[in-house]
């Protein structure tokens, strides 16, 4: 049986890790800098990035981190996972968080808003269904969210979302700024992948459909794990619609 690293410092790490065992795969939680050496490939879970990086820190985990992505072991961050992986982040708190690096891309933390500004939206992903087979969407889950806004030539763009050509730049109780010469719709990346690395903006791992975990089983059997025939199978069933989580977020508009 394949095994697969979740770091588990905080987030959703035991979301990973019940996506991957519906796929047959047992995930391994993450603590220390030597449980790397026991694993070929690494989930990064989304969660608070601020307080992960300083748990990270604590464990004195950067280091053994940076290694294992400059040796190209497959690694996929989602949402906080995501910062961890950019070369560079931006917005708030910016430079008072460490970085592993390794994704040529610029990220903007909490791009779309705050924790009551979550939402689902459904993203168009033609490469992971070419790839998993399944519908041309997937409901990505948005929660305090990134964005990236900038990629190197190296970086293929797996999705992106529009905003609103009127998107708010501020708000309070008592005043709403808004763009005024707004382009008619500009789109922020929100799915990127470069070489053995794998980012994502939103949680694959709050849904149903296991298509993006397949995705990295499959970039990980690519670069040298050994995969079972299962993961495969299992991997080419789309779940039906009946069968998706629903979180009943709203729509970001």
């Amino acid at each position: 049986m394949a095994v697969v690293g979740v770091l588990a410092l905080q987030g959703s790490f035991n979301e990973h890790i019940a996506a991957l065992r519906r796929l047959g795969v047992k995930g391994v939680e993450i603590r220390k800098p030597e449980q790397l050496q026991s694993i070929s490939s690494l989930i990064i879970p989304g969660g608070e990035s601020t307080t992960m990086a300083k748990l990270a820190e604590f464990h004195n985990l950067f280091p053994s981190l940076r290694e294992f992505v400059q040796m190209g072991r497959p690694v996929w961050g989602t949402c906080a996972g995501l910062i961890f992986l950019a070369n560079k982040a931006v917005g708030q708190k910016e430079g008072g968080q460490e970085l592993v690096g390794g994704l040529d891309c610029t990220v903007h933390r909490n791009y779309f808003g705050s924790q009551i500004q979550s939402f689902e939206a459904e993203l168009l992903v033609p490469e992971l269904a070419s790839k998993e087979g399944g519908p041309d969407t997937f409901r990505g889950v948005f929660i305090r969210a990134p964005a990236i806004l900038e990629v190197g030539p190296e970086v293929e763009v797996l999705a992106d979302y529009p905003i609103p050509s009127k998107q708010v730049l501020y708000s309070s109780s008592a005043v709403e700024i808004q763009e005024e010469y707004a382009v008619p719709e500009k789109k922020v990346i929100v799915a990127v992948k470069q070489g053995n690395l794998l980012g994502t903006a939103f949680h694959p791992e709050l849904t149903a459909d296991t298509r993006w975990h397949s995705y990295f089983l499959k970039m990980a059997s690519e670069a040298g794990e050994e995969t079972s025939n299962t993961i495969v199978a299992v991997s080419r069933v789309s779940p039906s619609s009946d069968q998706q989580t629903r979180y009943d977020l709203p729509i970001f508009q």
